[in-house]
């Protein structure tokens, strides 16, 4: 069984959707393994999105994920990865899919609500960020 990172931005914190995304994870067959509500310094939000460091929006995105907790969520499951891609959707709410937890619950291409692991390799690096190397579920 392969793991993946799912985390629920400072948007769906602040507008109480915790419930209803953890409610469309766990419907979708998805099994939550490990979770935790956290308030990015902004030396952590820059090191976990060092990968846009060079990017027009990083800034924007830094100050995005650093106003309010999130919550991550460590997911288990056959092709975990990829299931969870596909429930959230497309970055920019207006174009996801319909019934996608960014169609639902996005306000814009930068408050999107979630963020998701993008391939396996992504999921251990961003897991271990948030839950440390140790990984009994492995």
């Amino acid at each position: 069984m392969e793991s993946t990172l799912l985390l629920i931005k400072p948007d769906g914190v602040e507008r109480k959707l915790v419930g209803d995304i953890i409610k469309k994870l766990e419907n979708s067959g998805l099994e939550i393994i490990n979770m935790r509500m956290v308030h990015l310094t902004q030396d952590e939000a820059e090191k976990f999105y060092s990968i846009h460091k060079d990017k027009f929006f990083f800034r924007e995105l830094i100050r995005y994920v650093t106003r309010e907790k999130i919550v991550a969520i460590e997911l288990k499951g056959k092709d975990v990865v990829r299931r969870t891609r596909l429930l959230i959707g497309g970055t920019d709410p207006k174009e996801a899919e319909e019934e996608t937890i960014r169609a639902i619950c996005g306000i814009s291409k930068t408050e999107n609500t979630v963020h998701a692991s993008d391939s396996k390799k992504t999921a251990k690096r961003e897991i271990e960020f948030f839950f440390g190397s140790r990984n009994i579920h492995e």
